[in-house]
């Protein structure tokens, strides 16, 4: 539904984005990932049809978006991070506003108003000024602006920003909803837990680069239970690393050298000590093993860090095997 092919933003000597290539699938919510200045709103912008590329192709729904830009926007429900409301209208009225922008038939204004404001739970405030309403209300409004034209695709830039936690977990209840009604989302945040809970696909974004990209079930399966073990030795990191892959409790390897060797540990302690005890016996030169502390994002990018260092990664289903990633 969504591809993008060696997309490039340039702002004079400063890349935004570098060679971005990316393929979202029908029907799926893709969480693109990365902090304040990483390239998230610049490509959104660019499928919204509000930003030129400087070079590369950006294409939604099988529309290139240079090329048929109005063919794009029929398609996309854009969400902007930060949105401006209107002091003087009514939700009803600027609903409708945006409903007559689109080119909505005046006859479906009216019910897809009703019928939107009930999904975002926003009934009670159809004759409500806009400016009146709470940051978490209004962000539910711009949803709901957004779907006015009933898109296949929906952009969403960081839909939860600012939001309170009841009100988040309202919007991702949301989202999800949007996906079981068949609905593709591009979602962005530089909170990957946060994404976790609502995509099946996760993208990092880097300095503008796609670095990692995964299935969500193979982020979280190698977060939740497991621990990063560091081992520090003398030398043989790379001998070290041999003996420990095969093992069932160690789940991937990363061998940063001859002394330091960093392991996914799915075992428990006392299975911990046994290893440690196994390996000193075994002849490894030891010197200390400690749990490598980090969030999620930080594990994420641990796991991909061989593979962004080899080549950029394209195809979200394929980037992180379930078996291996180093």
């Amino acid at each position: 539904m969504i591809r993008i092919e060696n997309l490039c933003k340039k702002y004079g000597r400063f890349e935004a984005v570098k060679n971005l290539n990316l393929d979202v699938r029908d029907g799926t919510v893709f969480g693109f990932v990365g902090e304040n200045g990483a390239g998230k709103t610049t490509t959104l912008s660019i499928l919204a049809t509000l930003l030129r590329p400087t070079s590369g192709r950006a294409f939604v729904g099988g529309e290139e978006v240079t090329r048929n830009p109005s063919a794009v926007r029929r398609q996309v429900g854009y969400m902007p991070d930060s949105f401006g409301v209107y002091d003087d209208l009514t939700v009803r009225e600027y609903l409708a506003f945006y409903g007559t922008a689109y080119h909505v038939a005046e006859s479906l204004i009216e019910s897809r108003t009703r019928d939107l404001l009930h999904r975002v739970n926003l009934e009670d405030k159809v004759d409500a000024y806009v400016n009146t309403l709470s940051r978490g209300m209004q962000q539910r409004l711009g949803l709901a602006r957004s779907l006015i034209h009933d898109p296949p695709v929906l952009i969403l830039d960081e839909p939860a920003s600012g939001l309170d936690p009841r009100s988040r977990i309202e919007m991702k209840d949301l989202i999800k909803g949007l996906r079981d009604q068949g609905k593709t989302v591009l979602i962005s945040s530089h909170i990957l837990p946060e994404l976790a809970e609502m995509c099946d696909e996760i993208g990092v974004i880097q300095n503008g680069s796609l670095v990692a990209c995964a299935a969500v079930e193979i982020v979280t399966a190698r977060a939740n239970g497991q621990r990063m073990l560091g081992f520090e030795l003398l030398e043989g990191g790379r001998l070290l690393g041999e003996r420990l892959r095969p093992n069932p409790l160690v789940t991937e390897v990363v061998v940063q050298g001859e002394q330091r060797v960093e392991v996914l540990f799915s075992g428990s302690e006392r299975q911990q000590v046994e290893l440690i005890r196994e390996l000193s016996l075994a002849g490894y030169a030891i010197k200390g093993v400690s749990e490598v502390a980090g969030s999620l994002e930080e594990l994420f990018l641990r796991l991909t860090e061989s593979d962004t260092k080899s080549a950029q990664i394209a195809q979200p289903e394929n980037a992180l095997p379930a078996s291996r990633v180093v």
